[in-house]
């Protein structure tokens, strides 16, 4: 696979390679088995690494891109990666943190797309799909518009 013939060109100027590993496993899937792929995947060709803050992988991705770089595979500019805004932090206020407790988790300064999940908010707090007690799903009432805007004002930054 050619990554550099592999790309398309986006808004911006920058380009994302058209076909991606994803690295989302069940929670039942031991992490280390899961992630056995994500080196692999590097070096057969892969350059967009897709993964989440919801697929509790982030720091595992981390370190398999950094040894990838290490290695001398590949450089940090060779590697797209791709992290997602999780539906309890779409509210304005918690999106850049959100996106800085990712980048922690990767040890990486950036990373090259970061999109909401899925547009519907969560009540914002630790659980990933926080429940009443009956079970269901406590929405939240969010402006994406505005979320919106500051995840191009962390673009804008860098």
């Amino acid at each position: 696979m050619d990554p550099k013939s592999q790309r398309v060109k986006l808004n911006d100027g920058h380009f994302i390679p058209v076909l991606g590993f994803g690295t989302y496993a069940p929670l039942e899937v031991a992490k280390k088995e899961a992630l056995e792929f994500t080196p692999f995947a590097i070096e057969v060709g892969f350059r967009h690494i897709d993964c989440a803050h919801a697929y509790q992988n982030e720091e595992e991705i981390g370190q398999v891109i950094r040894s990838k770089i290490a290695d001398g595979t590949v450089k940090r500019e060779d590697i797209f990666c791709t992290s997602k805004l999780w539906l309890t932090s779409l509210r304005p206020e918690l999106v850049r943190p959100a996106l800085e407790k990712s980048l922690k988790n990767l040890q990486l300064d950036y990373v090259d797309l970061y999109i909401m999940h899925y547009p519907m908010a969560l009540k914002p707090g630790e659980e990933l799909s926080p429940k009443d007690e009956n079970g269901k799903l406590i929405f939240d009432s969010v402006d994406l518009s505005r979320m919106w805007e500051v995840l191009e004002m962390c673009k804008d930054t860098g």
